[in-house]
């Protein structure tokens, strides 16, 4: 399963979308060349489990010699035992983050990949692999400022994403759906202001059961106060 997911995962679904030249454009010989002994290394690893094919790719990839096989071959990572790649890791992994942060926030918002958008954060203007993000996540960076407050966010680590939303929002479709949540969320403390206006039930049930209720009316009222401000503001954009 490690050996698939690196290959489904890891080399098919981010290396190669990485490398990825633009549409028409030839790939750089250098790249070409690493990509085809990543790619050797890895039928090594599955040949195994899978003999056949793999023996048929590894001969497919160069010229072999008579009688050549990929069984006999050496694996090729002696050269990376004892190198630590853990931080180029551990930051190709942050990058994955914030790129599934965008997607999800196109996916969200219905935001097809061909729109180019904007994505703010601390940082953006030194983040070592800019051009990355801006290829995988078709966005152009910058330093988070106090943009306007219609802002899609997500946290990657102890960094706060932001990208703007204004373009993308339909006012009268979000304040429909921001009116209903209202009535809703006003429904629900209705109910629970009834329960806890009831004096029998507040003498009789459990501290807890009441603390719960009370809880439940705070954080009622915490959303319909948001709510409410998130109406203001797309009232006041009209």
């Amino acid at each position: 399963m490690a050996i698939y997911k690196l290959y489904t995962d890891e080399f098919s679904g981010w290396y190669l979308e990485m490398i990825k030249p633009a549409y028409q454009q030839p790939i750089d010989r250098q790249t070409y060349e690493a990509t085809l002994a990543f790619f050797e290394r890895l039928l090594k690893l599955l040949h195994p489990f899978m003999p056949f094919i793999t023996e048929e790719l590894w001969h497919e990839l160069y010229t072999r010699k008579e009688g050549e096989s990929i069984m006999t071959s050496a694996l090729g990572i002696s050269a990376y035992q004892n190198t630590d790649k853990s931080d180029i890791l551990n930051n190709i992994e942050e990058l994955k983050e914030i790129v599934s942060g965008v997607r999800n926030v196109r996916a969200s918002k219905n935001i097809p990949q061909k729109e180019v958008l904007t994505l703010y954060f601390e940082g953006a203007d030194t983040y070592e692999y800019a051009a990355l993000l801006q290829k995988l996540a078709n966005v152009t960076i910058a330093t988070h400022s106090d943009s306007n407050a219609n802002c899609a966010k997500f946290i990657v680590g102890t960094t706060e994403f932001a990208i703007p939303m204004d373009a993308f929002i339909n006012v009268e479709e979000e304040l429909k759906k921001l009116e209903a949540d209202l009535a809703h969320q006003q429904g629900f403390l209705k109910g629970v202001m009834a329960k806890l206006g009831n004096e029998r039930f507040v003498a009789n049930a459990k501290p807890e059961i009441v603390e719960l209720e009370r809880k439940k009316k705070a954080d009622a009222e915490s959303r319909i106060a948001s709510i409410e401000e998130a109406i203001k503001a797309l009232k006041d954009e009209r």
